[in-house]
């Protein structure tokens, strides 16, 4: 039997290790970016029918954009039918941590919670007491108890943890993890609870286009990885030939690429390693020049700046915009999204609102302020509450979009890369 996982809410990084863990892409569902038909066609596409299909929430479990929880996990749950495994904080409580369960329960009847997890436990005995406490109060089993970890499991920075791809003996924290969790979790009967739930009826093939295909690059490297699989797909469905090129090896862009996009990631880890590769950046600043579309989030943003300073250092970058970025040590911008189109730009009608997500600690110092494309109804976007930064062909903003919820984006920047000269 098989494992998939999906991660609710935007974010790249759990996703990463998601993936890791099963062997494949993790998928994120959010209903804000997607609605609650997409994010339920995007589950029923890449579920396991017969496996063990894991969404990972987001904060609490009834936490969402409001007062009354919209778009928490709790509504994603309903949406899709699934039931809930509570992972509970039983750090210096017993009793208490069967009354938050109870809470959980009677706020929303309908929801099935179908297990707890007790995490950070001091020992046997604590874990005894709590688990004869939830299941007395609540009926509700107790499926596992995770005891404290001496130190953190997987490994951190400024933006949380490391990616997969930049964690060094990741066959040993596999090991390590794996010690961790064995005989602590009763396996059995969460696939038992997975087994109950009806297989997601498969949604209807989506279309692809026919015909010569455009060539796109795409930075992708342990400093660019925040790439949604569905964008990728989603270029490619629209006509797209995807090229990944490294911005750490001594390489220009490879010849024949039409347009470019650059996803987010951690530039600021490896400004010395980007900055002494200027054959790359000499080629992103003569593509610009030269008007390839270029499609650029956050990193991408902080990459064609003309440089990012961070922790006394400043390093040179490809110099496509005119203004340098400074990393701080308090996000500038975290949490949803949403833009509308207002002005001309290379790629989106005027009047296109566009849903998304931003979690930075970069902001914009020195330099001119060029035009934007966008007005920001939410959200910190780049500056004077506008976001798009506009460079001739160059769209360079804060704000990650997720396909699935704008479906303009891939055929738009596939456009721009057949119209191209």
């Amino acid at each position: 039997m098989g494992v998939r996982a999906f991660k609710k809410g935007p974010d790249y990084i759990d996703p990463a290790w998601l993936g890791w863990a099963c062997g494949r892409p993790a998928r994120n569902l959010d209903s804000f970016l997607m609605g609650f038909d997409g994010a339920a066609d995007s589950f029923a596409r890449h579920a396991d029918p017969v496996g063990l299909n894991l969404i990972e929430g987001n904060r609490g479990l009834y936490d969402g954009v409001d007062s009354r929880g919209t778009h928490s996990t709790a509504a994603l749950a309903r949406a899709l039918a699934a039931p809930v495994i509570l992972v509970v904080n039983a750090a210096k409580v017993t009793r208490t941590a069967a009354a938050s369960v109870l809470g959980c329960r009677m706020l929303d009847p309908e929801l099935r919670i179908a297990g707890v997890v007790l995490n950070r436990i001091a020992g046997e005995r604590h874990a005894a007491v709590l688990r004869e406490a939830i299941q007395e109060v609540c009926s509700i089993p107790v499926l596992g108890a995770l005891p404290r970890a001496g130190g953190a499991l997987l490994p951190t920075r400024h933006l949380g943890l490391v990616t997969p791809l930049e964690c060094a003996g990741i066959a040993e924290l596999e090991r390590e993890i794996v010690a961790f969790a064995e005989g602590r979790l009763d396996l059995e009967a969460i696939w038992n609870i997975a087994a109950g739930v009806p297989a997601p009826a498969s949604p209807a093939a989506a279309a692809v286009a026919r015909g010569v295909r455009v060539r796109i690059g795409y930075l992708r490297d342990r400093a660019f990885s925040f790439y949604y699989p569905e964008n990728l797909e989603a270029l490619e469905a629209a006509g797209a030939e995807l090229v990944p090129v490294s911005s750490l090896l001594p390489n220009a862009l490879p010849g024949g690429i039409r347009a470019l996009y650059i996803g987010g990631g951690f530039p600021e880890a490896h400004g010395a390693a980007l900055a002494a590769n200027t054959e790359l950046l000499g080629s992103l600043r003569a593509a610009a020049a030269a008007g390839m579309p270029i499609w650029a989030e956050c990193g991408g943003l902080m990459a064609l700046s003309q440089a990012i300073r961070w922790r006394g250092d400043r390093w040179a970058m490809a110099g496509v915009l005119p203004f340098e970025v400074e990393v701080l040590a308090r996000p500038q911008g975290h949490g949803y999204a949403v833009l509308r189109v207002d002005r001309p730009n290379p790629f989106l009608p005027e009047g296109t609102e566009l849903r998304g997500h931003e979690f930075h600690y970069s902001r914009i110092t020195e330099g001119q302020r060029p035009e934007t494309a966008c007005a920001v109804l939410r959200g910190a976007g780049c500056y004077h509450g506008r976001d798009g930064v506009i460079v001739g062909n160059v769209w360079a903003g804060y704000t990650h979009l997720h396909a699935t919820g704008a479906p303009q984006w891939a055929s738009a920047l596939v456009r721009a890369a057949r119209n191209w000269p």
